[in-house]
């Protein structure tokens, strides 16, 4: 009988151990559990788009109509600056990079709330469902991306200020960032989202307020004084106007500048880590 119980007892095929190092992503876990991060992601999907009428076409008529709207208001109504490009690709390629940040830091920041269930229920890498948040939000921007290209092949064909560069090989490491500057900020919200709902509802208005603070409706070379130094300490400035000068040819493009972003995204990383790690172990007794 006693062989029979330390049989038993080895037979075990998780070990559910408190984590040692809070800044420990369990990577090699969250590899094992990549069936159930694909979940998560066709999840997002099928909740998102199930019980609408024109379905995925969302993807190509969000960003149409955003920037449709920019024009008018921004564009034709205060008449800011373009950098001299045609409006519907300048705000464009604005929208189509925000929108990949924006949303994945918005449903990263609400993880706990939104999965409290689930969570209590069953135990899996946390950090499943955030990353999940990520892929599903990167095959969006892939979607839309890909109309950005067709509106920028069809300008190609005119006598157009647009000029691509080589730094569209880029690309990857701009969105490489943009999504580890969103789980990072995310993380952070959503720790402190279970103890203080109040960070809820500033969330959007947040978001939107970061967007006016990044040069998605204006060029950062139309910036002028010390509100120039403001929106240059924001990271996702340096993103946006490195996407807008290898597509476009036109923004202020700075190694220096990318390199902060980059760095800043890394020290953000690290915090929601830290924070993440810490506070679920226990929100579940707070949310």
């Amino acid at each position: 009988m006693t062989e029979l119980k330390e049989g038993l007892s080895e037979s075990w095929t998780e070990i559910i151990q408190p984590r040692k190092n809070l800044l420990d992503l369990r990577l090699k876990e969250l590899w094992r559990y990549r069936d159930l991060v694909l979940m998560f992601v066709r999840r997002d999907f099928v909740a998102n788009y199930k019980q609408t009428i024109l379905g995925p076409a969302w993807f190509f008529i969000q960003p149409l109509l955003t920037s449709l709207t920019y024009i008018l208001i921004f564009g034709r109504l205060a008449k800011l600056s373009t950098d001299g490009l045609p409006m519907i690709l300048f705000y464009l390629a604005g929208v189509t990079i925000w929108n990949y940040f924006s949303e994945t830091l918005n449903k990263t920041a609400t993880v706990f709330k939104d999965n409290a269930q689930i969570f209590g229920k069953v135990y899996f890498p946390r950090l499943s469902m955030p990353f999940s948040i990520v892929l599903s939000n990167l095959v969006r921007f892939v979607i839309q991306f890909m109309l950005f290209l067709l509106v920028l092949i069809w300008y190609l064909f005119g006598k157009n200020n647009v000029h691509p560069n080589l730094y569209i090989l880029l690309t990857p490491v701009l969105v490489f960032l943009m999504g580890l500057l969103a789980l990072g900020l995310g993380m952070v919200i959503s720790a402190l989202t279970t103890k203080y709902r109040d960070l809820i509802f500033l969330l959007t208005f947040g978001i939107q307020l970061l967007m006016f603070a990044t040069p998605v409706i204006y060029p950062l070379s139309s910036v002028k004084g010390p509100f120039q130094w403001v929106i240059q300490a924001n990271p996702m400035s340096a993103i946006v106007e490195a996407f807008r000068y290898a597509y476009l040819g036109s923004g202020m493009f700075s190694w220096y500048s990318l390199g902060i972003s980059a760095g800043v995204t890394v020290l953000i990383l690290l915090a929601g880590t830290l924070v993440f790690n810490r506070v679920e172990k226990s929100f579940t007794d707070v949310v």
